[in-house]
């Protein structure tokens, strides 16, 4: 997978308003048993509490039944088990979505294909979610900006979500 990742960013990168289709068959069970094997053992588990460990007990046969299910468009994923974790000086709660492992197996691969074809056309200025660039990389270029460079005005958002019952 990584040899047919690296050629996709070469062609995003050569140009950039390409349409990429047929990208599924890169979802194979070898590049879905390296997502298993990439992932971090001992998270928090999802809806129906299958830990890592547990779906390695049959990798083989899991992972060829998830794939079959993807080609025949059957794979819906499971809902994600929503808990509240507090928010730090303050007594309000964020919410946190955790998926099932056979979900973020998935996400893990669909991740490397999406990241393979917009990485090289993100602006350099963009940090949010990107690999090798964390909040501390986005503070010293902030930094940079407000005291090397005219700044007009900043803008402190902080995202509250509303939902109606």
């Amino acid at each position: 997978m990584e040899t047919k990742l690296i050629s996709i960013t070469e062609l995003s990168k050569m140009n950039p308003d390409m349409k990429f289709t047929s990208l599924a068959h890169l979802l194979n069970e070898e590049n879905l048993k390296r997502c298993h094997h990439e992932l971090p053992s001992g998270k928090a588990t999802g809806i129906r509490r299958i830990t890592k460990e547990e779906y390695a007990e049959n990798l083989e046969e899991n992972i060829v039944h998830l794939v079959k299910r993807m080609k025949r468009n059957g794979y819906k994923p499971v809902p994600v088990r929503r808990t509240y974790i507090a928010k730090a000086g303050t007594d309000k709660k964020r919410p946190l979505g955790i998926p099932e492992h056979k979900d973020k197996i998935v996400q893990r691969g669909m991740a490397k294909v999406l990241n393979a074809i917009y990485e090289p056309v993100f602006l350099d200025s963009s940090f949010g979610f990107r690999s090798n660039r964390n909040c501390h990389d986005a503070l010293k270029i902030l930094n940079v900006y407000i005291k090397k460079r005219y700044t007009n005005y900043i803008v402190d958002v902080d995202i509250k979500v509303i939902t109606s019952s």
